[in-house]
């Protein structure tokens, strides 16, 4: 039984990647976050693939952007400040790790 125990859960793991970063951009156009943001083009605020490239491989990342996301930023992107949002710690972290997943 135990030899089976971590295999299945692998696979099960593998199989919910798919479904959480599905969630997470539901989740995203759930939010304000889309009259600011958009997946390729800047709008007032930068690209979401922007944001990924800009914190590829950098450790922490997703705790950084989930607190961006949460109690908001000025300064990093430009002049226009990006308000903090009416989201849980949970929701700000699906999120993050959903706009760090773009490439």
């Amino acid at each position: 039984m135990r030899r089976l125990l971590l295999p299945l859960m692998t696979f099960g793991a593998m199989l919910a990647a798919p479904v959480a970063l599905a969630d997470g951009e539901a989740l995203f156009n759930s939010k304000p976050c889309v009259a600011c943001h958009a997946v390729d083009n800047k709008l007032v605020g930068p690209s979401l693939k922007e944001v990924a490239a800009k914190y590829d491989g950098e450790e922490g990342a997703v705790a950084t952007v989930a607190g961006h996301i949460k109690n908001g930023i000025s300064g990093l992107w430009g002049p226009i400040p990006m308000p903090a949002n009416q989201v849980t710690d949970d929701e700000a972290t699906q999120l993050a790790e959903w706009v760090l997943s773009l490439k």
